[in-house]
């Protein structure tokens, strides 16, 4: 049985990370903002007993460190970054950006992952497994883009893959793995309804690319079947 750290567990991916794993046997910490307000995760960790539900909002780092102190003596087999925000808004692009918004998105989408990884760094290396996950996105993909827009969101996973890149070989002395994903066009909430696939699909497949994993792919950029994504 494997310990799972999900953030952003509420719903979406994170939610459905949860369902899976608890459904395959492992053992879950399930980490969101308001799980007084969560009531599908409420629902899903009724369910299952496997699943540990903590309050965490990964914008505040103080709280990241009370939740490492409070699991401190813990062994978490992979930490699962699925927490994000979009940032973008209708006629808030070039020439109108919102700086404000870009900062917090900058904070969530890409300090929190590396601040997690650092706080969880100990939990992690008493594992066999020592996986971190960072859920990133083809619009961090600069190779890729193609079409502009999107500034807040497009450069937060952009520097977030630069980042765990980077996190990835700092800790591979330690053992320590990273993989980023491109989760692929999912039909969640930030998704929206024009999505190419539903969650399931997404996390089975980035479920099997966990399960496979070898440190010699640590740092790799890669879609939820196993694609490798352009930087």
């Amino acid at each position: 049985m494997q310990t799972i750290l999900v953030t952003g567990a509420n719903r979406g991916l994170g939610l459905e990370f949860c369902r899976q794993y608890a459904e395959a046997g492992d053992r879950v910490i399930a980490a969101c903002r308001h799980p007084d307000k969560s009531e599908k995760l409420q629902a899903l960790a009724a369910r299952h007993a496997s699943i540990r539900i903590e309050a965490l909002d990964v914008a505040d780092f103080a709280q990241i460190d009370d939740l490492s102190a409070r699991l401190a003596n813990e062994t978490i087999d992979v930490l699962i970054n699925n927490a994000g925000v979009y940032g973008d808004k209708s006629g808030g692009g070039f020439g109108n950006l919102d700086y404000q918004a870009w900062s917090h998105t900058l904070l969530v989408n890409t300090q929190a992952p590396v601040k997690m990884s650092e706080a969880f760094l100990p939990q992690l290396q008493r594992s066999d497994k020592k996986l971190i996950v960072a859920l990133s996105s083809q619009m961090g993909s600069i190779a890729d883009n193609s079409s502009g827009g999107s500034i807040l969101y497009r450069s937060s996973k952009a520097a977030l893959n630069a980042a765990m890149k980077s996190v990835s070989i700092d800790l591979m002395d330690r053992g320590v793995g990273v993989l980023i994903f491109h989760p692929g066009w999912v039909r969640t909430d930030m998704g929206g309804p024009n999505g190419l696939i539903d969650a399931d699909e997404s996390v089975t497949g980035m479920r099997k690319m966990i399960d496979a994993f070898s440190l010699r792919q640590s740092g790799s950029f890669i879609k939820y079947e196993g694609l490798t994504m352009p930087w």
